[in-house]
């Protein structure tokens, strides 16, 4: 050699006996990886001299350093090699998910099942010992059942085997075989090519390999089939090197390479695999488990197991073309896609198999499985399990056992920072919707909000964004769980209806009672189900109007007016001033109202439910009153003492309830004797104008066990409903039992205490409905008269005023129940509708105004009721994954058959009357109950019970400190008392919608005490904020991967504390360009 080679080329040879010798030093370097050595001389002799220039971690012998100055090198390697010192995994797996886009390698779900290689009567089978949806199942001890499903504990050992073995072994991508048998051959052909396997193996290894399976469902047969004369001769034939122990009948013996001294051929049995793909006649799929399995889901069959005669482990992976279905492989009728092998000696059962429980359990992981589809090369294969193992979290193992099987999560992070770079998150071209869900906190500045100039353009708007979604609010009600959610809703919001109806007919002289509040009911349910925007609200009467109404009737009373045709016109006003809040596209000011306000009026709604509920059960007391000193006697001393004979005497007609003066003397009573009338009874006593005197002259009224039984039909109905709602989350029967009994979870527990308190028989209130359709009040009709004599012309203006209060109720009602209903948590698809929601509303009202009718807007706490009703879960679950929560079954059916049912009311009295009153009052106390449930105020109301370690782990409770969110709390808690105060006087319950704008006025003066980024968390930003603190917003940056050194080059980003939090984040508490000793122009964002 010439001075210069012998200066950069290492003193390394290779021998004949695939070794590398060097002096004293002896480098085992396999043949097949003689190529990689070769390349990293290659690439020291291109980089130069210099052990800074060297590939770290490499150890060069006897190499002299250049005296001269490097040459210029242009450096030709590929980019994505693993050798380069600047490898990232990270960055090639990015690349890959965001390059490889074609539909031949589209991804899909993954079930993966693990068999073992197993003795059974002197022969070998492949036995199902673990199987994979997405979380582990292993057959527990004797094969009889499966284990509860777990997360996958994996040793950080058996990851890296796995990825020494896959370098080392072989990775087929896109295969196109049609049977087992010419897959298992190409495997052999590539083991034996790069010199892993011997040839004299072959015959013996095939034979394993093609072995049937066993599945656990599958039952053995009594009497095994014979072994085929032709396929037994060949087996023990010596001429063809074949052996009755290594042979199976159900083996085949095809592409058999010629060292073997087998010509090549087809057997009966390839034969039959590649025409069927059968395998094995005893097969059967699993048919129960197939409802568990996504339907485009295929099949990765992972086979381990120990061969006789192998020197080493062996390994491969392997991707078909196309999906194929190779018979008995897997227990699920599916196509199999991957398929891989890991082979080894005696005694190495136990590492192989963890190794295959590392391939199945990375292959349904979101992201290798999607490598897996896409990797172009073993390269691209290797790489994403180098970034598998970049996201694995390690437990120490003094703090707890391997053999504790983890429960599955209620919720799984999402994995979608896995597939940006952080080029593109330092960019700003990562699409909002595949940031971390814990930066979405709701709120309402969507663009359907915008103020615009132009008349009626959102009501345009509205209506362009639901006219596509039109027909299908009918078709996705074709569903069993409507049905539930109609029949709960129509008997939730029929007995507010008649309660309501009673009270405003006290309150108005009967002019609007309960048949006008049930006929109200009907045109507003059909008509805005019809045309509303979100028609999953539920529009019905409230407190506030109450008062309205009560006010104006007890003006028109107090001055001599006609009441309904004041009423008449003011309703025409409030029509006006709403269309006025359409035209120019006023309900844009929604985006204003924040969770704050949105809780606060939602929480004091579903109390009164609740108070409601407890005080209508309370005054069943009062009218069925209970003995509570049943030993005590009831007092029955009443003596009757005679009148006075001279003056005048009250006779009292009990019958018309009237009382008559008349003049009178003793001539009547002379005859009477002190004892005629001491013995006299109450009402001859009244008769003859005397006075009953005593303590039992008017005893109590009791009635025997009607109050208590009324309380245990209201207890059993909410507890009966709750119970069956959670029942959905229990491990008792099937899902799909469970799921139904959830939806008809209210249903059920009032026919069960409907049935109950119709065989124990005692006289319970019950529901009362008017049985004819007329007005009320005799002598009205049901169109209004705008014009009355007793009425001046002046007041058709004046009724302005009031107009403008009932506005500000109908508006505050019906769009903070629509703010509520279109939370981004609810996970609607088919747009918002506020501007459409309160043109409807405006035709709503003037129609009521013209029928004499309450007026109706949406009833926040109906509304929730509806919506929870209506969640929809994934139905297809892997084992061991809770159900997750797909969204709402958004549709307009359910509110219009309330509606039409809620008109024919009267036509279903009978049935009606059935239904105890403490029933619906149970199902008042659980609409109230649902409605607070997963509500943030009340989640925050229990931290203060709850010590620090038991706390959830919210992302409010992470990034604000808890003494300001008690704090915010407490704020929340004085806002919610000053509204309660507010409703229940009636003198001032007028100004109650004033208060509830004030809530948003308090919430925009927290902002002097609270930042911007703890507001984000524990509430939602007003709008223009984001803008104003855009600077401070956080970042949300994926996870990479550094060196030894915690840098990253490649990135840009070189001070290891920048990227050192663990939630993978960069917050105005880090800000990189104020940091000390920080490069700025590497890490400024």
């Amino acid at each position: 050699m010439d001075s210069l080679s012998q200066t950069f080329v290492p003193s390394v040879h290779f021998d004949d006996k695939e070794g590398a010798q060097e002096d004293n030093c002896v480098f085992t370097i396999p043949s097949e990886d003689r190529t990689a050595a070769q390349k990293i001389t290659r690439k020291t002799m291109e980089n130069g001299s210099g052990y800074d220039r060297g590939r770290r971690g490499s150890t060069y012998i006897q190499v002299r350093m250049p005296s001269r100055p490097d040459r210029p090198h242009i450096d030709t390697e590929d980019p994505t090699d693993d050798t380069k010192e600047d490898y990232d995994p990270t960055d090639r797996v990015q690349t890959l998910l965001n390059s490889v886009k074609d539909k031949a390698h589209k991804t899909h779900n993954i079930f993966s099942e693990l068999d073992i290689l197993r003795k059974y009567n002197d022969d070998y089978e492949w036995r199902e010992a673990a199987r994979w949806v997405k979380y582990e199942e292993n057959v527990e001890e004797g094969g009889k059942r499966w284990s509860k499903p777990h997360v996958a504990s994996l040793s950080m050992k058996s990851l890296f085997d796995l990825r020494g073995a896959i370098s080392e072994g072989a990775v087929i991508l896109d295969l196109d075989s049609y049977s087992i048998s010419e897959i298992v051959d190409t495997v052999l052909d590539c083991w034996i090519d790069a010199g892993h396997l011997d040839g004299k193996m072959r015959v013996h290894v095939r034979n394993v390999s093609l072995k049937e399976h066993k599945h656990r469902h599958t039952k053995r047969p009594k009497h095994r089939g014979s072994v085929s004369k032709n396929l037994g001769e060949i087996g023990d034939d010596p001429e063809y090197g074949g052996s009755a122990a290594y042979l199976n009948s159900g083996a085949s013996f095809a592409s058999i390479d010629s060292v073997s001294g087998i010509p090549t051929s087809n057997s009966a049995t390839d034969i039959q695999t590649e025409g069927d793909n059968s395998g094995s006649s005893n097969y059967k799929p699993n048919i129960n488990f197939m409802r568990k399995i996504p339907k485009d889901a295929e099949v990765a069959s992972v086979m381990v197991g120990e061969i006789d005669d192998l020197d080493s482990r062996i390994v491969a992976f392997v991707r078909l073309k196309e999906p194929r279905n190779l018979g008995d492989l897997c227990e699920i009728a599916k196509p199999v896609r991957f398929l891989f092998f890991c082979f080894g000696p005696k005694g190495s059962e136990t590492d192989s198999t963890e190794m295959g429980r590392c391939i199945s359990t990375m292959l349904v992981d979101d992201i290798f499985r999607e490598v897996a589809y896409k990797c172009r090369d073993d390269e691209d294969f290797k790489a994403g399990i180098d970034e598998f193992m970049n996201q694995v979290t390690v437990l120490p193992p003094g703090e707890w056992d391997p053999k504790i099987r983890i429960e599955p999560p209620n919720k799984v992070p999402s994995q979608e920072f896995r597939r940006a770079s952080v080029h593109n998150v330092l960019g700003g071209s990562i699409d909002q919707k595949s940031e971390s869900a814990e930066d979405d906190h709701g709120g309402h500045d969507d663009p359907a909000l915008e103020l615009s100039k132009i008349p009626f353009k959102g009501l345009v708007d509205d209506i362009k964004r639901k006219i596509p979604w039109y027909w299908s609010d009918y078709k996705d009600a074709i569903h069993i769980q409507c049905l539930a959610s109609f029949v709960y809703v129509f008997l939730g919001t029929l007995t507010p209806n008649v309660t309501f109806g009673g009270l405003l007919g006290e309150a108005t002289d009967q002019y609007m009672g309960v048949m006008e509040c049930i006929f109200a009911a009907a045109v507003t349910g059909i008509i805005f189900a019809l045309f509303g925007g979100q028609p999953l609200n539920i529009l019905g009467s409230t407190g506030p109007m109450l008062v309205l109404e009560s006010i104006i009737y007890n003006l028109c009373k107090d001055n001599d007016w006609e009441f309904l045709p004041v009423r008449f016109w003011v309703g025409m006003w409030t029509v006006f001033i709403i269309m006025v809040i359409v035209t120019f596209n006023l309900s844009a000011w929604v985006k204003y109202i924040t969770r704050f306000t949105e809780d606060s009026f939602a929480t004091l709604i579903a109390i009164i439910f609740i108070v409601e509920a407890f005080k209508k059960v309370g005054d069943i007391g009062k009218e069925n009153p209970v003995n509570l000193n049943p030993h005590e006697p009831i007092p029955t001393d009443c003596a009757c003492i005679p009148r006075n004979c001279t003056g005048n005497w009250v006779a009292n007609n009990t019958t018309n309830m009237t009382t008559t003066t008349l003049g009178y003397t003793c001539d009547d009573v002379s005859n009477f004797t002190d004892s005629m009338w001491g013995t006299m009874t109450i009402t001859a006593c009244q008769a003859y104008g005397g006075t009953p005197v005593g303590a039992g002259c008017n005893p109590p009224h009791y009635v025997a066990d009607v109050f208590f039984f009324s309380i245990l039909l209201f207890i059993g109905t909410f507890s009966t409903a709750v119970a069956l709602v959670e029942f959905k989350s229990s491990t008792l029967f099937p899902s799909v039992v469970r799921q139904r009994m959830s939806d008809f979870a209210v249903l059920i527990a009032i026919i069960i205490m409907v049935l109950l308190d119709y065989f124990i028989g005692l006289d319970t209130p019950k529901l009362t409905v008017p049985d004819e359709f007329k007005p009320t009040r005799p002598g009205r009709g049901w169109v209004v008269n705008p014009f009355s004599e007793r009425n001046p012309w002046w007041l058709y203006i004046a009724t302005v005023v009031p107009a403008i209060l009932s506005t500000i109720l109908i508006f505050l009602d019906q769009q903070i129940t629509a703010v509520i209903v279109n939370r981004k948590e609810n996970k609607l698809k088919k747009g918002v509708g506020y501007h459409l929601d309160m043109f409807v509303v405006a035709i709503v009202v003037g129609i009521h105004s013209v029928l004499g009718l309450p007026w109706y807007v949406a009833a926040t706490v109906s509304a929730l009721a509806h919506i929870n009703s209506l969640k929809k879960e994934s139905e297809c679950t892997a084992p061991g994954e809770k159900p997750m929560f797909l969204g709402i079954r958004e549709q307009r059916m359910t509110a219009l058959f309330i509606g039409i049912l809620s008109g024919l009311a009267v036509l279903i009295t009978p049935v009606l009357k059935m239904i105890p009153m403490p029933v619906l009052y149970g199902v008042f106390l659980y609409m109230g109950f649902s409605a607070l449930r997963g509500m943030q105020f009340v989640d925050r109301l229990f931290l203060f019970f709850q010590p620090v370690k038991y706390q959830p782990d919210l992302p409010y409770i992470r990034h604000v400190p808890l003494w300001r969110i008690h704090m915010f709390t407490i704020i929340q808690i004085l806002c919610l008392v000053i509204l309660w105060v507010v409703k229940t006087i009636k003198a001032i319950s007028i100004g109650f919608p004033l208060l509830v704008l004030a809530t948003g006025v308090v919430r925009k003066l927290m902002e002097c005490v609270y930042t911007q980024n703890e507001l984000r968390y524990i509430d939602d930003l007003l709008p223009g904020v984001k803008d104003k603190g855009k600077d401070k917003e956080k970042h949300s940056v994926p996870y990479k991967s550094f060196d030894g050194n915690g840098s990253s080059t490649k990135n840009g980003v070189k001070n290891a504390d920048s990227l050192s939090k663990p939630s993978f984040f960069l917050s105005e508490e880090c800000e990189l360009n104020k940091r000390p000793g920080t490069n700025s122009k590497n890490t400024k964002l």
